[in-house]
């Protein structure tokens, strides 16, 4: 129905223009005229409806990219997809070029023919302006597409940064934490020996003599001796022996000594605030 109502709409144009034309031609000729440019004015509406329908379609194009552009969606996108959006802009602007082309061919071939259609030359200066319309929107699009581009490669840096000033300020935590713990545990650190006043003689944790009073841990005491042991843990110190009496300098009111089973005997740390306060040696002689 359009393609009937167009062509009749061109040969009404064609008759017009042919009918005021000073020097009337034959018959004949008339006819073959009218059928040349009959034909001419359908091509030419056809191609403009093509044109037409294909910056239809461009436009939506365009605006489907404004939206994606316009978004914060564009930040989420990956590098691959924001490279598609980049390809579809050039491609888009492609076609706006090969459409200018055929709008400047339809227009030379209306230059050509002897009917001077107006409304087809008012649609043609239409199609133009959307063109160059549309031509710049792409413009725009390019420069908010490199400028996100920009701002998530910003943004990227500033993350690496950060990550990377997180993980220094991590280090130095856990540096400062093992620091600590390494403290912790030394301050908690305590050594005990259990032996006979013989054997605490030979490694030279006492000192006797006749009609000398005992001198306990002498400036070359074997440290060896010692067991190292946690003042947090150590509540209990088994003595594997029926006597015992402890000869370091610890409160009497700090510990108790318990018989167990066979009487063995145990040291039990009732108070390890005080019993270590003095001293972090403990020395007992079960002997």
């Amino acid at each position: 129905m359009k393609r009937i109502l167009t062509i009749s709409v061109a040969t009404l144009l064609i008759l017009t223009s042919c009918g005021q034309k000073e020097n009337k031609p034959s018959t004949e000729e008339t006819l073959q005229l009218t059928q040349s440019e009959l034909a001419q004015a359908v091509a030419d509406q056809d191609s403009l409806l093509s044109l037409m329908n294909d910056i239809a379609a461009g436009m939506n194009q365009i605006k489907e990219l404004e939206h994606i552009l316009s978004s914060s969606a564009i930040n989420n996108e990956t590098p691959d997809r924001r490279q598609e959006i980049k390809d579809d802009i050039a491609a888009i602007q492609k076609e706006l070029e090969a459409r200018r082309d055929r709008l400047d061919a339809l227009e030379r071939s209306l230059k050509k023919s002897q009917n001077e259609n107006s409304t087809l030359r008012k649609s043609i200066e239409t199609l133009r302006a959307q063109i160059d319309d549309q031509n710049n929107t792409i413009t725009s699009l390019r420069s908010s597409l490199a400028a996100a581009n920009d701002h998530i490669e910003v943004l990227t840096r500033d993350v690496d940064s950060l990550n990377s000033t997180v993980a220094i300020v991590n280090q130095a935590r856990q540096e400062v934490e093992d620091q600590n713990q390494n403290l912790s545990n030394e301050l908690a650190t305590c050594y005990y020996a259990l032996g006979s006043k013989k054997e605490l003689k030979e490694h030279n944790l006492i000192e006797t003599g006749f009609l000398r009073k005992t001198k306990v841990m002498p400036s070359d005491f074997e440290s060896s001796y010692f067991t190292r042991a946690d003042k947090r843990t150590l509540s209990l110190l088994p003595l594997h022996s029926t006597k015992a009496k402890v000869i370091t300098n610890q409160p009497a009111d700090s510990y108790t000594i318990e018989s167990g089973a066979n009487g063995m005997k145990s040291l039990r740390i009732t108070n390890a605030d005080r019993f270590w306060a003095v001293s972090n040696y403990l020395i007992v002689q079960i002997d």
